[in-house]
């Protein structure tokens, strides 16, 4: 069970490699509209959290890309993703 979470994990990590912030959020499953900016601004400020949603296995440059995204579209910003979009 276990090497089977790590190949899972490997494979998403191989997949979501050099995509952008929209791109990352999609595999992931992450609705950038599901919570305000200051939400996700906690999402990246605690690993457990980070891990929770699989952002932990990223690059820090795709990590830093995921986040921007998820701000700038998050529900009380200026541009919030409506879901499916």
């Amino acid at each position: 069970m276990k090497l089977f979470r790590l190949l899972l994990s490997l494979s998403v990590v191989a997949s979501i490699a050099s995509a952008g912030g929209k791109e990352i959020a999609v595999k992931l499953g992450l609705d950038a509209s599901s919570k305000a900016i200051k939400q996700w601004e906690k999402v990246f400020e605690k690993d457990d959290k980070m891990e929770k949603l699989g952002i932990d296995k990223l690059s820090d440059a795709d990590k830093s890309d995921l986040k921007k995204y998820l701000t700038n579209h998050a529900a009380d910003s200026d541009h919030p993703e409506a879901a499916g979009v």
